[in-house]
């Protein structure tokens, strides 16, 4: 079933610790390193965590600790952050952070990186940070890269990441197609609900592109939701607690739990909650192993793209590592 362009392709994971109604945060991140193991032994290629701060629907606020559990309990999948975003953090702190991820993990870390400085006001101030501070990325993600290479004019050595190479990418958020193409790294972009902005990011990227140390050529990782299931109505129902979620935090400002499916699809909706919740159902890859690897096909033709980043989240984790294990199946042809 599995297609030349399909075969030719890599295949990651991203896992945002998304917490789940009736489970504590704690059982969130043990149920993502416990899905890297799996990736793992499924061959997917990278596995990724994320960074979010004062949201109830993720545990993830710290992608560099995160990342090392992750990393300790695997032996050969890739690791890496999806993304730390630096406009939080201090440049040097990051690149040591890092230094001491490949110095533990030789030649296993990924460096992913964005530009997101919280999702309100609140989540700011208390990072000590504004909203136009994410017009500082261009100049951070230099200074960050120098750490690895040349230090600081003043004498100061970032330990032990200094002569060390960490693979950085960039997560394209706005303008993070130019910032990327401008410094010649890899570019992570979704998502795959928007084709037309994605396509235009893309094209963006490859024109402007410019080879670096870290890249010689684009590289162009696309990323979203994959949901792959038995029939089209299970693998829809994979999308449920999400969009759910989505949508009430489009309606009420604050982004909750993953509940189940059939408790969303009992539940009473406003007609604007109905109008964000549909929205936020569409557009996704998902159905039988057949209807996705024909929707991956086309997206990869459109798309050109060396490299998919699975991001399905859901509240039940059973379903969920069924459809990366039918996704890996559909892969298996090319191992």
């Amino acid at each position: 079933m599995s297609s030349s362009l399909i075969a030719r392709t890599r295949f990651s994971l991203l896992d945002r610790s998304r917490t789940r109604e009736g489970h504590a945060p704690a059982e969130a991140l043990r149920d993502t390193v416990a899905l890297a193991r799996e990736a793992e032994a499924l061959g997917f290629h990278r596995f990724w965590v994320s960074e979010h701060h004062g949201v109830p629907g993720v545990a993830g606020s710290a992608p560099t600790v995160l990342a090392a559990a992750v990393a300790a309990a695997t032996r050969t999948i890739r690791v890496g952050t999806g993304g730390v975003m630096l406009p939080n953090h201090r440049p040097l702190v990051v690149a040591e952070q890092f230094g001491v991820l490949e110095s533990l993990f030789p030649g296993r870390i990924d460096m992913g990186l964005g530009r997101s400085v919280g999702f309100t006001d609140g989540v700011r101030r208390a990072l000590g940070r504004e909203k136009g501070d994410a017009e500082d990325f261009g100049a951070q993600l230099g200074e960050l890269l120098d750490w690895f290479t040349v230090g600081s004019p003043a004498g100061v050595h970032a330990r032990p990441a200094e002569g060390l190479s960490v693979p950085p990418f960039v997560l394209a958020m706005g303008e993070g197609a130019r910032i990327a193409a401008r410094a010649g790294l890899p570019m992570v972009i979704g998502d795959l609900r928007d084709r037309d902005r994605m396509l235009r990011g893309i094209d963006r990227y490859r024109s402007q592109f410019r080879p670096s140390p870290w890249a010689a050529e684009p590289y162009v990782v696309i990323s979203g939701t994959v949901a792959v299931a038995g029939t089209e109505a299970e693998a829809r129902r994979l999308l449920v607690p999400e969009a759910w979620s989505m949508a009430y935090s489009r309606t009420h400002g604050t982004f909750p739990p993953l509940a189940p499916a059939e408790s969303v699809e009992a539940r009473p909706m406003s007609a604007r909650e109905r109008d964000v919740y549909e929205s936020a159902l569409a557009g996704h890859i998902a159905g039988t192993a057949e209807q996705v690897a024909h929707e991956l096909e086309g997206v990869l033709k459109e798309t050109d793209a060396q490299e998919v980043l699975v991001t399905t989240s859901t509240y039940d984790r059973t379903a969920l590592l069924d459809s990366h294990r039918r996704l890996a199946a559909l892969l298996a042809p090319r191992r």
